[in-house]
């Protein structure tokens, strides 16, 4: 049973403050303060492990280049569902189904799937902010669906029990055990969309219209030359980018991740976190506007005016619009949570990111040994392997024909006598 664990300050396993020990991690196997020590928090009790397929419909996201390279990254593999036949994806329909009824339902506000479900206002009894959903939401799965008891679904091997998600998951944990694999950080950096473009000898690279890591000292030995990679991006290089937070690329090279931080940002290096979407808007408002940046530092200034001009002191948040509000605070979201996402940087006095990498790999190497301690434990005589077909064609060639019997003197005078009578 693989179980990735996530070293992020942002892990959504972790406990909350207003969590109690009984959602702490509770399945043998894995004690409790392992666990915790690898994910760098408590654990609470909702199982995590590493998908081998995900079934998803038609939509555009599922069928987007990012999506299907960071599945190939994890080695997932993608099964799309046939049009209009919900059964493929039963377990998913049931799910959110089981959400609505067992908790939407019951919440003021609720606005239905039908005109005839709703209240008399249901937009006056909406009180529930997108933070305070989305808790709502990780409480009740911790602490109602994954602890519900399963009546028409119980296991084979105890149809009569008291079963639930969890207690499923202790005793799969306690008969096959749990493969921990802990992710390196650099993880966060492939999962990200990667851009193959060129470095360019003065402004560094381009993506998205604006340029990044003109002053950047690791880009010094590759600018103006070719990658060495081929095929359709042949001499191209890959360099990767979070749509959260467009104020820097990330760029790998000689087995290291290297920073490049956009090149019209100021030196203090204090700017508003935008993303793709507020890029886009700020090329057009310059095109609109006549424009023709030499640097991208001319850039900063539209950019500066295009978020002052969505969130001013004096309209936030009476005169502003609902879709300015959404828009503005969806943004912030992103970059807060791409920031908690991205690895953070180690303290002065703490190790070095080779440290970190010899860290994983001990960690590592403990979690191969506990598997082959369980698999010798399991099997304390191993099965012989069988003969290679390679031994068996040299010990016998197949084209010599057979020796003819040798018969025994006896043999032979007994037939001649039976010739003469």
């Amino acid at each position: 049973m693989p179980t990735v664990l996530s070293r992020c300050r942002r892990c959504q396993w972790s406990l909350r403050p207003d969590w109690g020990p009984e959602t702490e991690w509770p399945y043998p196997g894995a004690p409790a303060a392992l666990v915790a020590e690898l994910a760098g928090c408590p654990v609470a009790g909702l199982p995590f492990f590493a998908p081998e397929t995900v079934t998803s419909d038609h939509g555009a996201v599922y069928k987007s280049h990012h999506f299907v390279q960071a599945a190939a990254t994890l080695g997932i593999d993608l099964l799309p569902a046939r049009a209009m036949r919900p059964p493929d994806k039963a377990a998913c329909e049931r799910a959110f189904a089981g959400i609505q009824s067992l908790l939407l339902e019951l919440l003021l506000g609720y606005r239905g799937i039908d005109v005839a479900d709703r209240g008399a206002d249901p937009e006056g009894d909406a009180t529930w902010t997108l933070s305070e959903m989305e808790h709502l939401l990780a409480t009740w799965i911790v602490k109602a669906w994954q602890n519900r008891r399963l009546d028409q679904y119980a296991p084979a091997w105890d149809p009569g029990g008291r079963h639930s998600p969890n207690t499923l998951f202790a005793a799969a944990a306690a008969r096959d055990g749990i493969c921990l694999e802990i992710p390196p950080p650099e993880l966060y950096y492939e999962l990200l969309p990667v851009h193959f473009v060129r470095i360019a000898t003065r402004r560094g690279v381009k993506i998205g219209g604006v340029w990044y890591g003109a002053h950047s000292p690791v880009l010094e030995p590759h600018r103006g030359r070719l990658s060495g990679r081929g095929g359709r991006h042949a001499g191209k290089w890959a360099v990767h980018r979070d749509p959260r937070d467009c104020r820097q690329v990330f760029i790998e090279l000689d087995g290291a991740w290297h920073e490049l931080p956009w090149n019209g940002l100021p030196p203090s290096q204090e700017a508003p976190a935008f993303s793709d979407a507020r890029v886009g808007d700020v090329l057009r408002q310059a095109a609109k506007a006549g424009l023709k940046p030499r640097s991208d530092a001319e850039l900063l200034p539209v950019l500066i005016g295009l978020v002052a001009a969505k969130t001013p002191v004096d309209a936030w948040p009476s005169q502003m619009t609902r879709q300015q509000k959404t828009d503005r605070a969806r943004e912030l979201a992103r970059a807060r949570a791409a920031a908690l996402d991205r690895p953070a940087p180690a303290p002065s006095p703490g190790p070095s990111p080779e440290d970190a990498r010899a860290l994983h790999r001990q960690a590592t190497a403990a979690v191969e040994a506990d598997r082959l301690r369980r698999r010798i434990a399991a099997v304390p005589v191993p099965p012989l392997a069988p003969q290679l077909l390679a031994d068996s064609l040299r010990a016998k060639n197949l084209f010599l024909l057979p020796d003819e019997e040798q018969e025994t003197p006896g043999e032979a005078g007994t037939g001649r006598a039976e010739e003469q009578s």
